[in-house]
């Protein structure tokens, strides 16, 4: 090649500029001196070649590791993590210890470059805990195992995430692999290995569903039962075990239809009903695992099943606090629990029974709420032992509230243990007269004291059976099977909702008055035939207490609506009851205040959000030439004395209270739902911090009061709720917007006939002072919708 340079030399000077040949002979120089480059580079990169094959694998890593620059973050994590292999790699030939240390923390490495979200992140942490898992098996340090496991933990919590976001089974194949080595690394006496059991059966569960091996199935169940064999009755997780093992072997059953396995797990299932331990979250989701299959089977232990489900919910409620975090954990352990459970009761003939589950499922967050103020005030106990009973029952229930607020989970070492203390104090207590059932829900011999002035009707719809059962004060419960599912109710309830956002915009009565014939052709006639029957005189008031879809339809004023023939306000006066158990409680509530009342009369027409109510003033002065002359103290709060804290105050000091506003629903945060204000806005949850005392009466003014979470109905969060659960006996709230004209004329007659033969306020006249009042509105021709507007709620 350096020839054909030089020889190309001399015929380049042979030609001058501009010769013909110039230009061939540039070209032919031009070419040599580019083969004579390539054969040099080639000859470089051959002896580069040549030396680096006679490196290991490891040292040739460490070569490209070097030559990579830090700013390429994933190429470097690459790097770092082949070396790292290799190194484990020659580890496993030679033994040679460094070689692993090494190897390790290369592995660290690339973690920093793989932060959370990383796509190769699980590799990174898998890897790494490889390595830390085989030295621990070398040296037997404490520390590199307990970290392996975490980071397997940390692994397969990605993989999971991975897996169930984009169902890749090369995820799952790692996850259980991952489980395998866990379980490795937990051999048997290790107080941990049940949970690796039962991650590694779960996983090996989810690969059948994927795939349908029939292997894989069979020893997710093997698994399973060794699990339950570690978790003997009073273990905190047996419920879970109990769970697992049942719903595998369910699924067994329905892909090869053998009755033994369905037997087995409905033996497991039973098990649940002798829980000894405190009772958590999962305990509960195990109990509505087991109703399920019940239902769909038809087995005998359906009924035990719920009878078990709400026993646990009703343990597990006692424990938390009245926080809207702890609502929203039972509103998703009780959808359709109780429906269902009535249900189910009324189909094997426990009438009782189906009262008292309903009871247990229903307004859980408002029985909690009334159990955390009146039980504890029942326990004055008698002696200074019980003195120091009640105040360590007092003292640990504040502590174990506290704990579960400032906790994200409910089985934290410190939770569990004051758990065990409360139950013993609460053990204890029960022991002693009359406490036998102290925090236990209320037998039916106890709810049926709620139809003591009038018979209370259920209305239930469940996706099993719509019912109506009666409750009398002197006999048994009385069933009306009602023809409609729930389906058709939800259908119902959601045409009637539709058209009332519209109510005061156009005329929808003849939509109206489809939906209150459906209403009573289906639902309320029916029950009307069953009353008279049980001798329930006609102009006798009645309370319903409707569930799930049938709280957000106005049963109150279903009818016919046909010439000659009377609608439902025309027999009985309708008021309404969330639980039986509040009704019994505001009967027992006796004023302590019978020789002075004192009044509070609230109006906010201009409120900081909202449209301007002029007939606030009117309103307002109506109630106080009416009531001012005849109640032992009369106050008027408007506009700018009516903020926030000054009803909060006015109702400190005043046990009757009228109360003129816009009422704001918020569907989505039920507690948000508030009263508008001059300064803000009062909610519910301003209401239930509120410790009033002895309130008696209340009238909300107010448009869409008894409107509450759609999602669940059952809970009754809203803010006529709100008000009688913080205590008042009777209340008087609204179902859709209020016209501000028509509310004035109600408040006007209503007030009339509140006031009795001796000149007195007594709001168990309230429901008939309403019922008058709407009578007369009727001679006005009002619209339907407002005729019906109001609800009473209470005694």
């Amino acid at each position: 090649m350096a020839d054909d340079v030089e020889q190309s030399r001399p015929a380049l000077r042979r030609y001058p500029p501009g010769h013909s040949h110039l230009s061939q002979s540039l070209n032919n120089l031009a070419r040599s001196f580019r083969d004579k480059f390539t054969r040099r580079v080639n000859n470089l990169a051959n002896r580069v070649r040549d030396r680096f094959t006679q490196l290991d694998d490891v040292e040739k890593y460490r070569v490209v590791l070097r030559r990579c620059p830090h700013c390429w973050h994933d190429f470097r994590s690459l790097a770092l993590n082949n070396l790292a292999v290799k190194l484990y790699d020659r580890f496993t030939q030679r033994h040679i210890q460094f070689d692993l240390d090494e190897s390790i923390e290369l592995h660290r490495a690339p973690l920093l470059l793989r932060p959370p979200g990383h796509s190769l992140r699980s590799w990174s942490l898998t890897n790494l805990a490889i390595g830390l898992q085989r030295r621990f098996t070398q040296r037997g340090v404490p520390s590199d195992l307990d970290e392996s496991i975490e980071l397997h933990k940390a692994a397969l919590f990605l993989i999971g995430i991975r897996f169930q976001e984009g169902g890749v089974p090369s995820d799952l194949d790692e996850s259980i692999e991952l489980h395998q080595a866990a379980l490795f690394l937990r051999p048997p006496g290790h107080s941990l290995r049940s949970d690796s059991l039962s991650v590694l059966a779960s996983s090996l569960r989810d690969r059948f569903q994927q795939r349908g091996v029939p292997s894989d199935l069979d020893e997710c169940i093997e698994l399973h039962r060794v699990a339950l064999l570690l978790r003997p009755p009073g273990h905190s997780l047996r419920s879970e075990s109990l769970n697992n093992l049942a719903s595998s072997l369910r699924v067994r059953f329905a892909q090869l239809g053998i009755p033994s396995d369905l037997d087995e797990t409905f033996s497991l299932f039973l098990q649940l009903s002798q829980t000894s331990h405190t009772v958590f979250q999962k305990d509960l989701m195990a109990a509505k695992s087991w109703v399920t299959p019940a239902e769909e089977t038809n087995h005998d232990s359906a009924l035990v099943a719920y009878q078990t489900a709400l026993k646990f919910l009703d343990q597990h409620v006692a424990l938390l606090s009245s926080s809207s975090r702890h609502f929203d954990v039972v509103k998703m352990a009780t959808a359709s629990l109780a429906v269902d459970a009535f249900s189910c009761s009324v189909r094997h003939g426990a009438l009782t029974t189906a009262v008292e589950l309903v009871e247990q499922g229903r307004a859980v967050f408002w029985t909690q709420l009334a159990r955390l103020s009146s039980p504890l005030d029942e326990l004055s106990l008698p002696g200074d032992a019980g003195a120091a009973l009640a105040e360590e029952f007092k003292q640990l229930s504040f502590r174990l509230r506290s704990a579960f607020d400032q906790s994200t989970e409910d089985q934290s070492p410190q939770i569990r243990q004051l758990t065990m203390q409360w139950n013993d104090v609460l053990s204890r207590i029960r022991m002693l007269p009359d406490l036998s059932r102290f925090l236990l829900p209320p037998l039916f011999s106890d709810l049926q004291k709620a139809a003591e002035e009038g018979p209370v009707i259920i209305v239930n719809a469940s996706q099993y059976s719509c019912d109506a059962l009666i409750v009398l004060s002197d006999q048994s419960p009385v069933h009306i099977p009602i023809d409609i599912t729930r389906t058709k109710v939800s259908e119902l309830s959601s045409e009637f909702q539709s058209i009332a956002e519209k109510f005061g915009c156009s005329n929808h009565q003849n939509t109206l008055v489809g939906i209150l014939r459906k209403l009573w052709h289906d639902i309320v006639d029916p029950v009307v035939q069953a009353l008279r029957k049980s001798n329930v005189h006609p102009g006798s008031r009645i309370w319903w207490c409707p569930t799930a879809e049938f709280t957000l339809l106005p049963l109150h004023a279903a009818g016919p609506y046909e010439r000659g023939r009377d609608n439902l306000s025309q027999i009985y006066i309708s008021s309404y009851t969330p639980t039986l158990a509040t009704l019994v409680r505001a009967r027992q509530r006796i004023s302590q205040y019978t020789s002075t009342q004192y009044f509070v009369a609230i109006g906010q027409g201009n409120p900081d959000s909202g449209n301007e109510l002029r007939c606030i003033a009117p309103e307002l002065a109506d109630i106080t030439q009416r009531l001012a002359p005849i109640v032992s103290c009369f106050t008027s709060l408007e506009d700018s004395d009516a903020t926030v804290q000054g009803v909060l105050n006015a109702l400190n000091h005043n046990q009757w209270l009228h109360l003129a506003c816009h009422g704001m629903p918020n569907r989505q945060r039920p507690f948000e739902s508030s009263f508008a204000m001059r300064d803000g806005s009062l909610t519910i949850k301003d209401i239930i911090r509120s410790n009033w005392q002895n309130p008696e009466f209340a009238f909300l003014s107010a448009c869409h009061t008894t409107v509450g979470d759609e999602k669940s109905p059952d809970e009754s969060i809203h803010l006529a709720a709100a008000m009688q659960f913080s205590g008042f006996r009777s209340v008087i709230g609204s179902m859709w917007p209020v016209d501000d004209e028509v509310a004035r004329q109600v408040v006007s007659a209503f007030y009339d006939k509140l006031v009795d033969d001796s000149g007195r306020l007594d709001c168990t006249r309230a429901a008939v002072a309403l019922h008058k009042a709407v009578k007369k509105l009727r001679r006005n021709k009002i619209p339907l919708e407002q005729q019906i507007v109001f609800v009473h709620i209470g005694i």
